[in-house]
């Protein structure tokens, strides 16, 4: 079993650190190379995702990722910024399929800026496609006009086949969870969407277990705020899901919690935290590394089928909180905050 660690940039090396320790100490042979992305991959070799990156991530059966993102190189060309290597990893990877579980565990309840009764007991998981839409398609840029004003633009995009594979993911999720399947879109204004929605619920009648149902993105956004517990498992587009999923993750208390998974049809799977590079805080030892410790669980369930050793992570962690560790972002006021290490080293107590 292969994976390509790719740290990345700001508190990425930090992070990536704490899931190579929990994944080495959980008894299994891992083959870990580690190799630079992003900013780091810029500095190094002079693009954001180097070739011999992308050799290593190909030659893998798995990528653990922590993030890219270095303002200092925002005046760089479009091409060269850190945040292509993502977008890169997914279009040659094929990893169309982003899994975001947003759950409250019951010991970081008082974190979340909504009411207690609101969010307790909240298990959400949002299905994203991550290949197509705007992000995607074209033509794209900014043009001169015959009057000298510039205009930029963009294009949604969707063909049939993209619409109906995510559709697949997301009413197999359900099935496995509690059969609810909310389809996210925008049908009563874009055409785009308005396919989608015809391809969903054509996917849906092979899915008779499963309950199908459809909300417009601005009622969607407005439901995870007042009422989040109505949803089980979403699915939705490129943009819709880049929102809504980060919506959903402060409803948890903290965007340091969040893991996620980005698939292919063969299962091969780039895993990393929701959270970005947090550059304010690099290099202090003070982030949180349990959602790059989950994001690791997700990827011995997803793509390396090893469920038990995936149970124990996350039953670990479950028993940190348990015991009140708390890096700063989950730490109430008042409280002993522990550094991106001390959480660790309580993670592989915990196993």
């Amino acid at each position: 079993m292969k994976i390509a660690v790719l740290p990345g940039d700001g508190i990425g090396p930090e992070i990536i650190a704490e899931a190579v320790r929990v994944l080495k100490a959980i008894g299994l042979q891992f083959e870990m190379e580690e190799a630079p992305v992003g900013g780091a991959g810029y500095r190094a070799k002079g693009h954001p995702l180097p070739e011999s990156t992308l050799a290593l991530c190909k030659a893998s059966d798995a990528i653990l990722f922590g993030a890219v993102g270095d303002f200092s190189l925002d005046t760089l060309p479009r091409d060269l910024r850190p945040e292509q290597a993502i977008l890169g990893l997914r279009k040659e990877l094929n990893l169309f399929a982003n899994f975001r579980p947003a759950i409250v565990y019951p010991e970081l309840v008082q974190a979340s800026s909504l009411k207690p009764e609101v969010v307790a007991g909240l298990d959400i998981l949002i299905i994203r496609e991550l290949t197509g839409d705007i992000y995607f398609g074209k033509p794209r840029g900014i043009q001169t006009l015959a009057n000298g004003e510039r205009e930029g633009f963009d294009t949604m995009r969707y063909s049939e086949s993209e619409i109906r594979r995510v559709a697949h993911v997301g009413f197999e999720a359900a099935r496995k969870r509690n059969k609810r399947l909310c389809s996210v879109d925008k049908a009563n204004v874009l055409d785009t969407m308005q396919l989608w929605r015809e391809i969903v619920i054509e996917v849906g009648k092979e899915y008779p277990d499963v309950a199908l149902e459809h909300m417009y993105v601005d009622n969607a956004a407005m439901q995870l705020l007042k009422n989040p517990k109505q949803f089980d498992v979403i699915v939705t587009g490129n943009m819709f899901g880049d929102i809504l999923s980060d919506e959903a993750s402060m409803l948890t208390g903290s965007i340091g919690m969040l893991p996620s998974a980005s698939l292919n049809e063969k299962g091969f799977g780039l895993y990393e935290p929701i959270h970005g590079s947090a550059p304010d805080i690099a290099g202090k030892g003070i982030a949180n590394p349990l959602a790059t410790i989950l994001s690791a669980a997700m990827m011995l369930r997803y793509s390396f089928n090893l469920a038990e050793p995936a149970d124990r992570i996350e039953a670990a962690v479950k028993k940190v909180l348990a015991s009140g560790i708390r890096t700063g972002d989950i730490a109430e006021p008042g409280q002993k905050k522990a550094s991106t290490k001390e959480m660790g080293d309580a993670v592989l107590a915990a196993l």
